[in-house]
């Protein structure tokens, strides 16, 4: 099947369009709550604090998570995650209306909709592999990747210039596309297996765990991207960069948290037409060396254009480690533990991104912003130079299905 037809397969087309609508939504919600409590407050601790506050639940119900992916229908759950943040957004619509956004009440809903995220991504991600053949999914991986980052490059900044006009004009839109999400999750073929209904228990929960640690490379790359991204992630302090560093407003915020979607997309769909065969590990450490380069150029960087280009690098540089982890993880899963296995991938993605977020807050508050984002990527840097020595065979990996070294 060509990146063509892919392209024409009913329910993987649904499947993509469910990813455009959660992550235009989640990126809208994400610039909205992000200026609201800045603007609020006016502290980049707080900014750091949502973050947190976002990942607590992927922590707190990570064994559960994966377990209800595995358990029951996939598509349901997904779909009743999407009902459940489109909940969120209209709470905010109502405190907006009126005018009773608080701290409080925007940590709350930050903590609603983290663990609404933590049930729906394990769901979501263990729904691929069930919807495209297993030669396609490679590129099915990079095609669905674009899906995020399509919408990341235009809701942000649409969610920029609604904020803009009020708050009520950014809540409302959200809360329309997940329920969209929802009814095209619903449209997706059920399992050809039937899902076994095992009992709950601990060694059930615990598989994931036990599954990636058992396997060097994936444990590598996860753990990889994690602390990577964990120190040179800086999307938590762009609201500083647009405000007080680059000297924009909230269009600005928009268009610089859109910047790394634009490379991400450029290179997802590079990836879909030439998907990576060879050299997998090579590339995969190079990229996340080139991301924690662009963090550096861009924490530098007083120009908003340049900092727009640099971003734009940075996404790039990301889609590529992404798409190569998230193919080989999939493929060496049995499908009966992908949502167990795919939770815990979650918690190591929410711990580079939402912890990440909150690191870097804190870094800010203690050293400045502009020494948090350059510490930051000299730590990705070192990280990569770390990680050939700490995983030889994932540094040396050739092909995406190469059975795991023992």
């Amino acid at each position: 099947m060509t990146p063509l037809l892919l392209r024409r397969h009913k329910p993987f087309l649904a499947f993509w369009l469910a990813r455009v609508c959660t992550a235009s939504a989640f990126q809208i919600m994400t610039v909205a709550i992000g200026w609201h409590i800045y603007q609020l407050t006016g502290d980049v601790f707080d900014l750091g604090l949502v973050g947190l506050v976002e990942f607590l639940p992927r922590v707190l119900f990570m064994l559960h998570t994966g377990h209800v992916a595995d358990r029951y229908d996939r598509r349901r759950v997904a779909a009743l995650c999407q009902i459940a943040q489109a909940s969120v957004a209209l709470i905010l619509v109502v405190a907006s209306a009126l005018n009773g956004v608080t701290r409080e009440l925007i940590f709350a809903m930050a903590f609603l909709l983290g663990s609404a995220r933590a049930f729906e991504m394990p769901s979501t991600q263990a729904l691929l592999p069930n919807i495209v053949p297993a030669a396609l999914f490679p590129r099915a991986v990079a095609a669905s990747a674009s899906a995020m980052q399509a919408a990341t490059i235009a809701a942000p900044a649409f969610g920029g210039l609604l904020f803009a006009l009020g708050e009520l004009w950014v809540y409302a839109p959200t809360a329309l596309l997940y329920v969209v999400a929802c009814a095209l999750s619903l449209s997706l073929p059920a399992r050809a297996e039937p899902l076994k209904q095992n009992r709950a228990s601990w060694q059930s929960l615990l598989a994931g765990i036990h599954f990636i640690r058992s396997r060097r490379d994936v444990f590598g790359a996860i753990s990889l991207d994690m602390f990577a991204v964990l120190l040179g992630g800086a999307t938590a302090l762009l609201p500083v960069f647009a405000k007080d560093i680059l000297l924009t407003g909230p269009w600005g915020l928009g268009l610089l948290r859109s910047a790394p979607a634009v490379g991400a997309l450029l290179m997802s769909f590079w990836l879909a037409r030439f998907p990576i065969e060879r050299k997998v590990g090579p590339v995969m450490l190079a990229s996340v060396a080139l991301f924690g380069v662009t963090t550096i150029a861009f924490g530098l960087s007083t120009s908003f254009w340049f900092s727009l280009a640099v971003l734009v690098v940075l996404g790039a540089a990301d889609m590529v480690s992404m798409v190569i982890r998230g193919a080989f993880v999939q493929l060496e899963t049995p499908d009966e533990m992908r949502g167990r296995v795919s939770a815990v991938n979650g918690l190591f993605i929410g711990a580079s991104n939402q912890l990440g977020e909150f690191e870097s807050g804190a870094t800010a508050a203690w050293l400045g912003t502009v020494p948090a984002v350059v510490l930051g990527g000299i730590g990705t840097l070192v990280v990569s130079g770390l990680w050939i020595k700490l995983f030889p065979t994932l540094a040396k990996r050739d092909h995406m299905h190469q059975p795991p070294a023992d």
